[in-house]
Order: C-alpha cells, then sequence, then structure tokens
C-alpha cells in the first residue's frame, strides 16, 4: 500500500469519525411545523425505601407467649413493644400478634427470615404491615397483663347472696318446676325412678333472707 492511499484510509475514517460525533440522538417527538425538536425527560424514579417497623405474626403454637417471643425475635433486633391477641374473657391466646423494631431494616429481615418458619409443628405467617395501615389503638395497654376471672367465684357469690322472702319463693318454685320437668322425661324414657322431693313449698326462713320491712 502506497502513501497516497494510507492518506486516503486517514482521511475516510476522520470522517466517518465526525459524522458519528455530529449524529444526534433521535428526539421523543418532532415539532408540527419545523421548529426545533424536543426530547421528553422522564423523572428519575427514586427507590422506594422501606419504612415499615410493625409486624404481624400469625399461627403462633401454644405456650409461645409474650416473654418467648421476646427472647427469640430480640437476636435480630431491638424490639420496641410486642402484643400478643388475647380473649377478654379467658384470656387465653388467640395464636396472633404484633411486633414493633426499632429499625425497619431489622423488620424487613425478619419477615423474609421467618416467614413460613416451622416452630412446634405451626408455620408462622410474618407479614410486614405498612405506616398508614397500623391501627392507631393497636398499642393500647400493650403491656397489660390480662388476668382472667375467677367465674367459680363469681357464681359462688351469686348462689351465696342474700335473698328477700319472695326471691326464696320464686327460687324454689323454679327447683320444683325443673324437678317435675326431669321427672316427666324419666318417666318417657321408661324407667322406674323417682326424683327426691323438696320439703315445703317454701323452706323455713334462714339468716340470709332478708324479710320485706313494711
Amino acid at each position: 500500500m502506497g502513501a497516497k492511499e494510507k492518506k486516503v484510509l486517514k482521511n475516510l475514517k476522520k470522517v466517518s469519525s465526525s459524522q458519528l460525533s455530529n449524529e444526534k440522538e433521535p428526539a421523543d417527538f418532532l415539532p408540527l411545523e419545523g421548529g426545533p425538536e424536543h426530547k421528553l425527560r422522564l423523572p428519575k424514579q427514586k427507590e422506594q425505601k422501606n419504612i415499615a417497623t410493625v409486624l404481624y405474626i400469625g399461627r403462633i403454637p401454644h405456650g409461645f407467649y409474650e416473654k418467648e417471643m421476646e427472647a427469640y425475635f430480640s437476636q435480630f433486633g431491638t424490639i420496641k413493644r410486642l402484643r400478643i391477641a388475647r380473649n377478654k374473657k379467658t384470656g387465653k391466646s388467640k395464636h396472633y400478634g404484633f411486633i414493633e423494631f426499632a429499625d425497619p431494616e431489622v423488620a424487613e429481615v425478619v419477615a423474609e427470615c421467618m416467614h413460613n418458619y416451622l416452630l412446634f409443628e405451626h408455620l408462622l405467617q410474618v407479614h410486614l404491615i405498612p405506616p398508614e395501615h397500623v391501627h392507631p389503638k393497636l398499642w393500647k395497654g400493650f403491656n397489660y397483663q390480662y388476668k382472667p376471672l375467677d367465674r367459680v367465684q363469681i357464681e359462688r357469690k351469686r348462689q351465696n347472696m342474700d335473698r328477700t322472702l319472695e326471691e326464696h319463693k320464686k327460687l324454689v318454685e323454679k327447683i320444683m318446676k325443673k324437678g317435675q320437668k326431669r321427672q316427666k322425661m324419666i318417666e318417657a324414657a321408661g324407667l322406674d325412678y323417682e326424683c327426691p322431693e323438696i320439703v315445703g313449698d317454701v323452706q323455713p326462713a334462714s339468716k340470709r333472707i332478708k324479710f320485706d320491712e313494711d
């Protein structure tokens, strides 16, 4: 290849490179009457950061209560609040609860690691709750230790309460009606049995019975 041919190749390369540099990027839309071209500028989408710190935990097994949950989940990070839904009458667990961590990143890790985790033959259901979906009264009284009512003691007081003579008569009549109904059911079943009778329609007044004051 001679010197002239080399010069021609160099010039061609320069022209091609200059043409490529002068080419503009295609416009997103063209003007109607020969105006300048415009390129549409889309706003940059910012990555949404997780700010949820409250977790819903379902299918909590029996025996895995507040103390056990706090001891277990504290290995992930600092726990701010924790509560288990309980029955108001019996105080028994409803097998679901809520837990709040101080750091949203920790809450996200717990949701990923503990969802469908097998614990005492129960698959835990762990989900993040967005802040706008957290009920304002969710943590009301969360640290209150519920003590179930002693139903036996309440019924004992009701049965042993002081009664007037009229109230005592109504009580005896009610017992006698139940006894007659029971006796009819026994006879209909073909059984030869007599229920013990109550001595007298109205028993003698005891110290507990209050007489109506005239």
